[in-house]
């Protein structure tokens, strides 16, 4: 069986699997907090090594362990980074990520596989693939790639997509450096949390944006929020914005979309 990992000495990587090297992640201060970073891996041994290692760099992290769920896993939690193994069952990882290309996905992808030869890391990149890491790798090495792939990624990531929306739609438009939402060139005097909720949905008109991230978003200075906390803001956005042309519009169990009234 090949290593997963890059040899290391014995006091880190040799028990990578045991208890040696979360304690020296969990003591770095560089925490990436608030991260949210899908991981589709079927070795359950892998799986669970990189979901505790990520965890304790402050992500979040949503695991799959097959490819013919993975892309559903994908648009619902919408990641601001995907880790993707491409040697996956019911679908191969190549597919999945030609699929999410195609449906749109921007979010960063960095490519997991044994497959080590120039061609396969052709297909991979061909494929919309933004990194590459074969295996045995290095779990730092892993880390260091994920962080700088969300740090070059536009808008610092999906997960801040909203704070730079410019794309205009039904007439509203957010400005990039106040931060404000403009309606046909005039101010709307939103409170903050429907502000910041409008924005993260003109980031991505058209498109469901789950209710964990717009929490995220809308209440950034609060650990513990209710779920229902997010209603009571959008129930008050949708009044706001009655007339403009746009409809916000609630998805039961994934979250809310900005679309054109018909």
């Amino acid at each position: 069986m090949e290593p997963m990992f890059a040899a290391k000495p014995v006091n880190r990587l040799s028990k990578a699997l045991g208890e040696t090297l979360m304690p020296a992640l969990a003591r770095r201060p560089d925490k990436v907090a608030a991260m949210k970073l899908l991981l589709v891996e079927d070795d359950p041994t892998m799986q669970a090594t990189l979901q505790r290692s990520f965890q304790r760099r402050g992500m979040q992290v949503v695991v799959c362990g097959d490819g013919a769920r993975a892309l559903d896993r994908w648009q619902a939690s919408l990641p601001d980074v995907v880790v993707l193994d491409l040697s996956l069952p019911g679908l191969d990882g190549l597919e999945v990520l030609t699929q999410a290309r195609a449906a749109g996905l921007a979010t960063p992808v960095l490519v997991l596989t044994a497959r080590g030869t120039v061609g396969d890391r052709v297909l991979g990149l061909n494929a919309g693939a933004d990194d590459y890491l074969p295996k045995p790798f290095d779990l730092d090495e892993l880390e260091a790639r994920v962080r700088a792939l969300v740090r070059r990624a536009p808008h610092g990531g999906e997960r801040d997509a909203a704070a730079d929306a410019a794309a205009e739609f039904c007439g509203m438009r957010c400005d990039a450096d106040s931060g404000a939402v403009y309606l046909h060139g005039t101010v709307m005097g939103l409170p903050p949390r429907e502000l910041a909720l409008l924005r993260a949905l003109l980031a991505r008109p058209g498109h469901a944006v789950a209710r964990e991230r717009l929490l995220e978003i809308v209440f950034p200075d609060q650990a513990q929020v209710q779920a229902e906390a997010i209603e009571v803001v959008a129930y008050r956005l949708r009044k706001k914005i009655a007339g403009t042309g746009a409809q916000l519009v609630t998805l039961r169990g994934l979250g809310y979309l900005l679309k054109a009234s018909p």
